[in-house]
């Protein structure tokens, strides 16, 4: 029971981890609080599902398509709508508030569209839900590939950000941006892909959980705030941080469930925002440390 428990807290917490790293690019580097981001999650969700029940294409092929798409779109919104904000903003904390309210809106926007598109009821398909033993215990092996892609995909955005110039640059524009210009990093351009990477990792995330959980054209808001809960857990920008919170979160929800009342998960989820709020307001690891 207790292995049991514990792979599946793995399983659920790398994909929190992948959720919450686009939420982290795009507000650590772009200064930018998508709200809308749990929907663009779902588009991609819809998209594979689409894909796989309509064409026969697996969602990991899924995966290849949906992603450039989370990047092309995510480009184009900071393109049209963001940029427009940044300009007015003149640098100042405006742009904060400013971007809460218009991505909020598209909020609204996006989740319209899905529910005229596609209806309100929950949808999943079936693909590779065999079960798969390991010591003893058995995890379906969508969850464990799910699990797998998204810690190849997690640490391999890690490494690029630590070992490549390209990785320093968006670090430094989200640690100091006001600093990064004085070394000729173009803090503009950094930013617009920030958030176009971000929503590249929201179309993974959003293929990788289509395939062993249920999901509808209102879940959106749920999945954006379990990401901004992993990101102020792990340090606004910090893409080590934000792994390891996430994995932290989906532990504890699955051991609540378990052991404690299933019924007490959502209750578990903000008692540990709440505690590492208070212990920690910058988060677990900082602001922008890895």
């Amino acid at each position: 029971m207790f292995l049991s428990t514990l792979f599946l807290g793995l399983v659920l917490g790398g994909t929190y981890a992948l959720l919450a790293l686009g939420l982290s690019l795009q507000y650590g580097i772009a200064r930018i609080m998508n709200l809308a981001y749990g929907e663009f999650m779902l588009l991609a969700c819809f998209a594979v599902t689409m894909m796989f029940t309509s064409w026969g294409l697996g969602p990991l092929w899924g995966l290849l398509v949906v992603v450039p798409l989370g990047y092309a779109l995510g480009w184009i919104i900071h393109a049209v709508m963001m940029r427009p904000l940044i300009n007015r903003s003149g640098g100042g904390g405006r742009l904060e508030v400013d971007t809460i309210l218009a991505t909020f809106g598209l909020l609204f926007v996006v989740q319209g569209l899905m529910l005229i598109t596609f209806g309100s009821d929950f949808t999943s398909y079936s693909y590779l839900d065999q079960g798969v033993g390991i010591l003893g215990t058995t995890i379906a092996a969508n969850r464990l590939i799910a699990f797998a892609v998204s810690l190849i995909i997690g640490f391999g955005l890690y490494a690029l950000m630590i070992r490549t110039r390209w990785g320093r640059a968006l670090r430094a524009v989200a640690l100091a941006p006001a600093s990064a210009y004085l070394v000729g990093i173009d803090v503009n351009k950094l930013g617009r892909q920030g958030f176009a990477l971000g929503g590249a990792l929201a179309a993974a995330g959003g293929a990788l959980i289509s395939m062993f959980q249920t999901f509808s054209a209102t879940d959106g808001v749920v999945f954006t705030m379990k990401a901004l809960i992993v990101v102020i857990m792990g340090g606004v920008g910090n893409i080590l941080g934000a792994l390891i919170a996430g994995l932290l979160l989906g532990l504890a929800e699955t051991f609540v469930a378990a052991f404690i009342d299933p019924g007490l998960t959502l209750a578990a989820t903000y008692t540990l925002f709440l505690a590492v709020l208070l212990w920690r307001p910058t988060g677990l690891f900082g602001k922008a440390g890895g």
